[in-house]
This record gives structure tokens, sequence and C-alpha cells, in this order.
């Protein structure tokens, strides 16, 4: 039987330690791909206002930005991209090689990991911010079916598009084609549909989520929304509480 693991307050844990907890596997030649949310008590993942940052707490949003350094790559949905305003990652770079160092996450140069953004018909902006904020140029994983004058326009405000599909994104293209490009420590922030196909397809390897100590009612959806039912067992890897109610899990494959 699996072993619950024990509690632990988060005022008792210093950064270092925190990192130790979250920190990623070690050299891998297949990706690791970890997804974070935060959702109510009632499992709403958007709170008053429709956006998940309406639910984020001071706990969530230390969570957040650590889970940022240690990755190589953020994931995301257009929709997630124009829902909660996109700008490029802002990272420390001291810390970031630091975290390299330690075998544990980061970049041995200290660059920002760029945002990279599944849409199959290239549908963003040129000029949304989270491309000409970035520091590190964005990705933008579209089709060969996208409109040129689309994939044209994101190329030439400095974004990087690759093709990893004809009409359609199969969900293990997504992880493959970032591997292929050495971004190996996968962080996807959502949204709920882009979570449910990669779940679906057996590709999630670990969730971090946030519950908020609050309850919104309404008709928000759920963290992962799939056209089917899949039956993805995971397992606790540790539990989190802030002094306000938050809590913070975290959960690997089985």
């Amino acid at each position: 039987m699996q072993r619950i693991p024990d509690a632990i307050q988060l005022t008792d844990l210093d950064n270092d330690a925190l990192a130790d907890l979250y920190a990623y596997p070690g050299e891998r030649e297949e990706s690791w791909l970890r997804v974070n949310f935060v959702s109510s008590i009632d499992g709403a993942v958007t709170g008053p206002g429709g956006v998940s940052g309406a639910l984020g707490t001071p706990a969530d949003k230390r969570v957040f930005h650590l889970l940022r350094e240690l990755c190589e790559v953020v994931l995301v949905g257009a929709g997630t991209v124009r829902a909660e305003n996109y700008g490029g990652a802002q990272t420390d770079a001291g810390l970031r090689r630091d975290l390299f160092a330690r075998g544990i996450g980061g970049h041995p140069e200290g660059a920002p990991p760029p945002i990279a953004i599944v849409t199959a018909s290239a549908a963003l902006d040129p000029g949304h911010r989270v491309i000409t904020t970035a520091r590190t140029p964005t990705l933008i994983l579209t089709t060969a079916a996208a409109p040129a004058d689309r994939v044209r326009a994101l190329a030439d405000a400095g974004a990087e598009v690759i093709e990893i599909g004809d009409e359609v994104i199969a969900p293990r293209a997504v992880p493959e084609a970032l591997a292929a490009r050495g971004l190996r420590r996968v962080l996807c922030e959502g949204g709920p549909q882009l979570f449910g196909s990669l779940a679906a397809a057996g590709t999630v390897d670990e969730l971090c989520l946030t519950t908020a100590p609050l309850l919104v009612g309404g008709g928000a959806r759920r963290i992962s929304v799939s056209h089917e039912e899949f039956g993805l067992r995971m397992a606790p890897a540790h539990l989190l509480f802030d002094a306000d109610g938050t809590m913070l899990a975290r959960w690997v494959r089985g």
C-alpha cells in the first residue's frame, strides 16, 4: 500500500529545501513532464473574474516561481496565453545557474526558459507580449496546415515556429519535439484541455496541485478536460501546508 507522506509546514522550509522537494530527476534521454495547476476547494480552475490568478495565494506564487526556475521550458496552450495575458518568463539568472550546478533543474548560463505555445492553427497575435517580452525566443508548436501568413508573421516577430503535425497535434509529439531540442524538464501550466489531452495520452509524469482556501461555485471548469475518461494512477510525493490554509500537493505517476 502506498504510504501517505507526512504533511510539511511551508514556513519550515528555506528556499534550498523547497527546491529539493521539487527537484527534477537526474539526466534523462526522455522528457519529464510536470503539470502545475491551482484550484479552489470545490474544484474550480478559475476564481472570480474567470482567471486562475484570482486563486493565487502567497504560497502558490512562491512555488509557481520556483517551478519556473527549475524547468527548461514552460508549455502552455494558446487560449491560456490569451486569457492570462502571458509574458516571457522572468527568472533569476543566478538561481538558475545554482539549480543547474546542483543537478536539479535550472540552466547552465542562467537563461530563462522559453514559453512553448501549442496552437494547431498558429492563432496568436505576433505582437502579443508573450513574444515581445521574451528574453529567450518563444516557441510556437503548430502544424503544416497553419496559414503561412500567420507562421511568417510569428517568425518575423522573433518566435521560433516548430511544425509537429500535418493538421492536428498529437499529444505525444509535444514532449518529443521539446526533447529533440534538449528541453526535457517540461513545466506545463495548462489550460485544462491541454492537460487533459496530455494525460489521456499517458505523457504526464507529475502534477503539482495547489488547493486555494476558497469556495468559488459557478460553472468554472476542472483542471483537466478530455474527450474520454482515463485512469492515470498517481502516487503522493509530498504535501505542504501554509498558515492561510493553502495546500500544495505533488503527485507522481504511479
